[in-house]
């Protein structure tokens, strides 16, 4: 299995992104979650959406899969705007969104969640081509096809989720925090099996993370967001070496005395 702290490769690129994104804006009510955000995702790539919490990175996602609708700008997928579309149509367009929180039915057993991923295909050879490459990445989930989803570990409902959305046979999966909860050592499996999956099956993937040094390990390219504003983007690998990314999101930032700041008891500005 690829060693997650090597920096991905470059993706191939097209000239036209598969997904635009255009001066979204998206609100809880009266309060603005995510203010003019664009971005590009082309096919073969990942991209990786680092932020704190509340950073507007889950709504960006909840916007794109149609849970939430934007009062503003444009998401246009393959030549389509797709805002404001219900989510059932987006999954049939070719996005699917792995939630946060991995949210597997509990009492239906991994066979049964996987079946449901597949809900939009009617090629029953298709359906079994894909479940039989989910149980090739995650072979524990083919141990486990008849026991309850409910009873499985955080990781293995982790790597559910995953195929889950696999299931759908998807030109884009939005992976919203898969390490939420998991050991280290899990983190590493799983990012692991998403660098495969991408390498081997040329999966399209945007990832929201707060683990910013698995999250830069495995991407392509990375976007940084703060107050629902994308407030950096580049190159995974030159994001990597970026002074504010490695004292915000990467390691403490050291005063001369060799003793960590508190990062609350410092003003951030970018650069």
């Amino acid at each position: 299995m690829s060693d997650t702290t090597m920096a991905a490769q470059t993706a191939p690129r097209t000239d036209e992104p598969v997904l635009k994104i255009r001066n979204i804006e998206s609100f809880y009510g009266p309060i603005m979650a995510i203010r003019g955000v664009s971005l590009d995702l082309r096919k073969g790539q990942i991209v990786s959406i680092l932020g704190a919490n509340g950073a507007g990175k889950t709504t960006l996602m909840k916007t794109i899969s149609g849970v939430m609708d934007p009062e503003k700008g444009k998401i246009t997928f393959e030549g389509r705007e797709i805002q404001g579309m219900e989510p059932h149509k987006v999954v049939e367009a070719g996005i699917v969104h792995v939630p946060e929180g991995r949210e597997v039915f509990p009492l239906l057993t991994v066979e049964e969640n996987l079946n449901l991923g597949a809900y939009t295909l009617k090629d029953r050879a298709q359906i079994e081509r894909d479940r039989e490459l989910v149980f090739n990445y995650f072979p524990i989930l083919k141990e486990r096809r008849a026991q309850e989803a409910g009873t499985l570990s955080g990781g293995q409902q982790q790597m559910l989720a995953i195929g889950r959305g696999l299931m759908a046979n998807p030109r884009i999966m939005l992976l919203d925090e898969p390490s939420l909860g998991l050991s280290p050592l899990l983190v590493k499996e799983i990012f692991a099996i998403l660098k495969r999956l991408n390498e081997e099956q040329g999966v399209t993937m945007m990832l929201v993370e707060q683990n910013a040094q698995a999250a830069l390990n495995l991407a392509h390219h990375g976007y940084v967001m703060e107050v629902g504003r994308i407030v950096m983007d580049g190159p995974a690998s030159e994001l990597m070496k970026s002074e504010d990314i490695q004292e915000f999101y990467l390691g403490g930032h050291h005063d001369e005395g060799g003793r960590e700041q508190r990062r609350w008891k410092r003003k951030k500005t970018w650069r």
